[in-house]
């Protein structure tokens, strides 16, 4: 088994020049810890105020099958959030892009190292499942609830301010979600495009306020779980839900995206749903 060694964000792939190796290598994958980033959120990794799950989805993934004939897949890996690391998203897509040209016995065989690569980068147990390109299961659906994007409402801010959440004097039990999610790679500064559910029981969400402040997340610096993490922790300190879930659909880049998601304890986890952007 090789030995990842998990570092900085400015240390990995990204912005970087890469070869694209079409021959199976694991050390390919850049593990980072999540500790740095939650620290400053006030989250200690032995008592994670969540629960929650980072949903990716590759639509390039493709190898050899044991006559040298290609086969082609969708995957969809599931890292959960309490593994003690999360691995960067271009040397994911290169680690894949090294199955081309490698031959496998069979589809479970290359599940099966998936699962093992990726469980020892993340720290923790990963999930891996394989579709066909033409399966059901992978057509576009649509997130629940009231959409908030037509809203008229005046943004200023595009930082992230936690400050513009507010609530009303009622109860409510809702789901809310805006297309209008936008943050970008703290490395390259490339833009993440994405959207993100809210669903929550307690005091009731302004829902103009809490659109300005999603939107405040534009010109935000982070990697996307920990953008979900910030939303997360910035409601349950602004609004005091009883029950809060908040997950974002990235937009794929380069065949890849991901959706992470976070709950309080005892929520279901939400519906897989794959987005006609994604």
């Amino acid at each position: 088994m090789s030995v990842f060694s998990s570092s900085e964000p400015v240390t990995s792939p990204l912005g970087k020049v890469s070869e694209y190796p079409d021959r199976y290598d694991p050390t390919l994958l850049f593990p980072i810890e999540r500790a740095g980033n939650r620290g400053p959120l006030g989250i200690e990794e032995s008592a994670l105020p969540f629960i929650g799950v980072d949903e990716w989805q590759a639509f390039e993934l493709s190898w050899l099958n044991a006559r040298g004939k290609p086969v082609v897949a969708i995957a969809r890996f599931s890292v959960p959030a309490h593994s003690p690391r999360l691995i960067e998203s271009k040397s994911w897509k290169l680690y894949l892009n090294s199955f081309n040209q490698t031959r496998f016995g069979s589809t479970v065989e290359v599940r099966e190292c998936l699962e093992r690569d990726l469980s020892h980068a993340a720290g923790e147990e990963v999930g891996v499942a394989l579709f066909g390109v033409d399966d059901a299961l992978m057509a576009p659906g649509a997130l629940p609830g009231v959409c908030l994007d037509e809203l008229d409402i005046e943004v200023a801010n595009y930082e992230p301010d936690a400050g513009l959440i507010r609530t009303v004097p009622e109860y409510a039990e809702e789901t809310l979600y805006s297309h209008l999610l936008k943050s970008n790679c703290p490395v390259t500064g490339q833009p993440d495009w994405g959207s993100v559910l809210i669903q929550y029981r307690g005091p009731a969400l302004d829902h103009e306020a809490l659109l300005a402040y999603l939107i405040s997340y534009r010109s935000k610096q982070e990697f996307h779980e920990h953008c979900v993490e910030s939303i997360f922790m910035d409601l349950m300190t602004h609004a005091a839900p009883e029950s809060l879930l908040v997950m974002a659909r990235y937009v794929r880049r380069g065949g890849l995206d991901i959706s992470p998601w976070r709950a309080t304890q005892g929520h279901p986890a939400p519906e897989l749903i794959r987005l006609v952007r994604q």
